[in-house]
């Protein structure tokens, strides 16, 4: 076994910086996120689901703010699920399941949770798939429960805006990247892939993803809360936003 993989934080430290080069304010977006679990279930003992969890950044900070938290962790990339695993060595469950099929609830290990969250991972589904993924999310939730997703989701009435900010921000990155200060995404796999344990994942991730991963599909905030508001949630609303970026949310 590789030493990296016996120390899972050093692999999680590194996917941490890799995605604060896209996403400087990702700690903000996530404590927002936590913000809303905490005023739905107040004081109560949350069930949580971490949709295309990854490797268990929503699951680690859930359960470092709530430490007595039932939380479980979907995703299909075997490389990232294998550090998500050993990050959180019993704390939560690990599910593997792919969000393309309609029978990927039958994976999970409880019919209802308090709240469902995800981060910058469903940009890679159509927007038919999308919509039904959203549609099941309701009916995994308890009434009252809520559900927030937060990815790139610009806001449609500030194009050149957010433009000029995503022209920044990929010259800051690209800055970075050319000092050696992160790994981009391409480099992060790379090392990954060199790593004797995690190399056959990747592998495997590779057969499942053959042709990439996402087709970076970023509808603006507006289409969300109008696939959401269509899917039967009770409110929906933001409930963080960073320029390009922002966290919408759905109650049943």
């Amino acid at each position: 076994m590789s030493p990296y993989i016996m120390d899972p934080s050093a692999w999680q430290e590194s996917w941490d910086r890799q995605q604060e080069a896209y996403l400087p304010d990702r700690e903000h977006r996530l404590a927002a996120m936590l913000d809303a679990v905490d005023a739905v279930v107040d004081g109560r003992r949350p069930r949580l689901l971490d949709l295309a969890g990854g490797t268990g950044t929503i699951s680690l900070r859930t359960l470092a703010r709530f430490p007595d938290a039932e939380v479980t962790l979907v995703d299909l990339d075997p490389a990232l699920l294998a550090i998500a695993g050993a990050s959180l060595a019993g704390r939560a469950t690990i599910v593997a399941a792919d969000l393309t099929t309609p029978d990927w609830r039958e994976t999970l290990p409880h019919q209802e949770y308090d709240a469902v969250l995800t981060a910058t991972a469903l940009h890679w589904l159509p927007a038919d798939r999308l919509r039904a993924l959203y549609a099941d999310l309701r009916d995994v939730l308890r009434p009252g429960g809520i559900f927030v997703n937060a990815d790139h989701m610009p806001d449609d009435t500030l194009p050149e805006l957010t433009k000029r900010l995503l022209d920044r921000a990929r010259d800051r990155r690209d800055a970075r990247y050319a000092a050696g200060s992160v790994l981009s995404w391409s480099d992060w796999w790379e090392r990954a892939a060199a790593d004797p344990t995690l190399a056959p994942l990747v592998a495997q991730r590779h057969a499942i993803y053959p042709t990439g991963h996402s087709p970076e599909w970023n509808p603006p905030a507006s289409w969300h809360l109008a696939a959401l508001t269509e899917a039967g949630f009770s409110e929906v609303g933001t409930v963080w936003r960073g320029g390009p970026d922002a966290a919408v949310a759905a109650v049943r």
